[in-house]
């Protein structure tokens, strides 16, 4: 089957501005908006069985002889995960989703032939089915910049990213800007770094403009580490020539000649992506010595990250970078004025870099047009956990969490109750319903209580545990801890076995107090940005869930029923019908009754494993404190 490949191998290799521009306009010329195409989400639909879909569509066109008629495009992720795999037809604009290899042969026959809509392969939502994808609630909110080409080109071809005004910024830059009138531009758009620290972008680039060196490096940061993000990921498999854009605009800003991407090996499709853009970019003249014959020379090398959470940090990345372990150094001197190898360095993040060409083409003024008055622009969230419509969201700063969590997001489903949500990724905090109505800004979260962080933003239902949520976020920055610091190292590890003393019944009288006090001195004590901000979600669930704390300590009792061993299961008779539904997947037998008559639990046999609450209908089954057994007297 074709490999998701730049459809054209023999690649043009352009030698002027002139050359750019006339490739464009050859492009636009040859390409027809009115030719059927199915983009077909080829990266992270991979895990619900994409390809097989792709090979499905390949096989029925070629069997119907369609193949000089309809056109399939490999993308990137298309944004809504939780209908994975899923499709577009254009130029119709009909979305598909939750596909089988069994109605590729309904959509060729139905949809590519005759237009016809198939109502069950489409979004619904509130009983209302959407088949146009600009009408389905999750995309009619957002407004996409960083994500402009993500799910619209084939990622693997450098022409499908020209045709769509790729490398049109550079071709601005290099007709006649100056290095200063690129910084200004990006200062007046406003735009602060997307990875999570929030430094005005133009700032840090003015400052390593300022300084004189021989040599200086500019770095692309695609360590995204955080548990349920994606989004820098995502940029990379689905429109990674974007980032080099970027890189070149940056380093021509400041006067670099070499750059890196770095990204984790984890990422393998991601690294596959961008190892390609690169040598796509620099066959075509676009990287490399003498770019598009202006004298300006830039070229980039891919470094593989070995998955170190703390390698997000900046001096620990240069470390890696270096070859030396990534570990985090004091600061000053900032990487802006000695980096890497001892020279200026800037290092923006991948979702930054993305959005640079948008600016320096639609212009600084505009893009500060979007947002609010200290935070500028769009934002990618990686949404998660109980929310409906799980995936990938572009939005302007200052929405509402309630907004992107209800609006975009489709709500809790199951009819579970919103508990709280989780932002900034394992080093950001939790805030409850009543900030539900906060504005997504840098300043309006910290006040809240949790950080912007690169993007992650995991909702909880009621069935979460407060306690628990920050055990586990606890436990991930302590393994991810570089050990060079000693609040970060042993201030961690301590706070993570109070934590766990609340999950298991053994906590203290005293407990809060000193994970309270531990929390803030890590924060306040620790050397880089990974120790400063792990206390972050145990101090935000003490300040808006210290109730759940107090149970666990006062009444060895787990109100959302997680902790095993704090809690049992109990049937409301009064709610329950008989149904059978929890007797039936029971895997101990554990639950008795007679059809259409109230059941019970056997507490012998019972092994908390939750099933019958999942199962049942009619919320009749929930936690409950464990029977004590009264001291026997002597």
């Amino acid at each position: 089957m074709p490999r998701l490949h730049s459809p054209n191998p023999c690649i043009q290799r352009l030698g002027s501005l002139k050359e750019i521009q006339s490739f464009r306009e050859k492009l636009l010329k040859s390409y027809d908006g009115k030719k059927k195409r199915i983009l077909v989400c080829s990266t992270g639909c991979r895990a619900r069985n994409a390809l097989k879909i792709r090979d499905a569509f390949y096989n029925a066109i070629k069997q119907e002889h369609l193949s000089s008629e309809i056109e399939i495009i490999e993308t990137g992720c298309q944004g809504l995960c939780a209908y994975a795999p899923v499709v577009t037809i254009e130029p119709l604009g009909i979305f598909y989703g939750k596909l089988t290899e069994k109605d590729v042969p309904d959509i060729i026959a139905k949809t590519m032939k005759d237009k016809e809509i198939i109502n069950n392969l489409c979004y619904s939502e509130n009983k209302n089915t959407y088949p146009y994808r600009k009408e389905i609630p999750f995309f009619k909110p957002q407004n996409k910049i960083v994500l402009r080409n993500c799910g619209y080109i084939n990622p693997t071809s450098p022409e499908d990213y020209i045709r769509r005004n790729g490398y049109s910024a550079i071709a601005k830059m290099l007709a006649g800007l100056k290095p200063e009138d690129v910084i200004n531009e990006v200062t007046k758009s406003g735009i602060r770094g997307r990875g999570g620290a929030g430094f005005p972008t133009g700032l840090k680039w003015k400052f390593a403009n300022g300084y004189k060196s021989d040599t200086k490096y500019f770095i692309c940061n695609g360590d995204e580490g955080d548990p349920g993000a994606f989004m820098d990921r995502a940029v990379l498999e689905g429109d990674p020539h974007s980032v080099i854009e970027g890189m070149l605009i940056g380093a021509y800003a400041i006067g670099a000649t070499h750059g890196y991407i770095y990204v984790r090996a984890e990422y393998p499709i991601a690294v596959e992506y961008s190892t390609l853009a690169v040598k796509q970019a620099r066959e075509m003249g676009l990287l490399g010595e003498n770019i598009l014959g202006t004298g300006f020379s830039f070229d980039i090398t891919i470094k593989q990250g070995a998955g170190a959470f703390v390698c997000g940090e900046e001096t620990a990345l240069i470390a890696s970078i270096e070859g030396r372990r990534g570990m985090p150094k004091p600061r000053p001197p900032f990487p802006a004025e000695s980096g890497l190898w001892g020279k200026p360095t800037v290092i923006n993040n991948v979702e930054t870099l993305a959005s640079i060409p948008h600016i320096i083409l639609a212009g600084g003024a505009s893009y500060a047009q979007l947002g609010t008055q200290g935070s500028k622009g769009t934002k990618v969230f990686a949404l998660a956990g109980k929310v409906t419509n799980t995936g990938l969201v572009e939005v302007p700063m200052g929405i509402t969490l309630r907004q992107i969590i209800f609006d975009v997001g489709g709500g809790i489903p199951h009819g579970r109750t919103f508990k709280a949500v989780q932002m900034g990724g394992p080093s950001g905090g939790c805030l409850p319903a009543e900030h539900l109505d906060t504005p997504i800004d840098y300043e309006s979260i910290k006040q809240a209580g949790a950080i912007m962080g690169s993007g992650g933003m995991i909702v909880l239902d009621e069935v979460n545990c407060m306690v628990d949520i920050a055990r586990y976020f606890l436990d991930f920055c302590q393994k991810e801890s570089c050990g060079k610091c000693v609040p970060c190292r042993i201030g961690t590890k301590r706070m993570l076995e109070i934590v766990t003393r609340f999950t298991t019944g053994a906590a203290q009288t005293g407990d809060i107090e000193k994970l309270q006090t531990l929390a803030e001195s890590v924060r306040d004590s620790s050397l880089c940005g990974l120790g400063q901000t792990a206390p972050n979600p145990v101090i935000s669930t003490l300040r808006y869930f210290r109730n759940e704390y107090e149970a666990h300590l006062n009444d060895k009792f787990c109100p959302a029923g997680v902790c095993t061993g704090l809690f049992r299961y109990e049937i409301d008779l009064g709610k329950c019908t008989g149904c059978g539904l929890c007797l039936k997947n029971c895997p101990t037998q554990a639950i008795a009754g007679a059809k259409k008559q109230p059941h019970t639990i056997i507490q012998d046999k019972c092994q908390v494993c939750g099933i019958c609450m999942a199962k049942c209908k009619f919320n009749a089954i929930s936690p409950k404190p464990q029977v004590k057994t009264p001291a026997l007297k002597v």
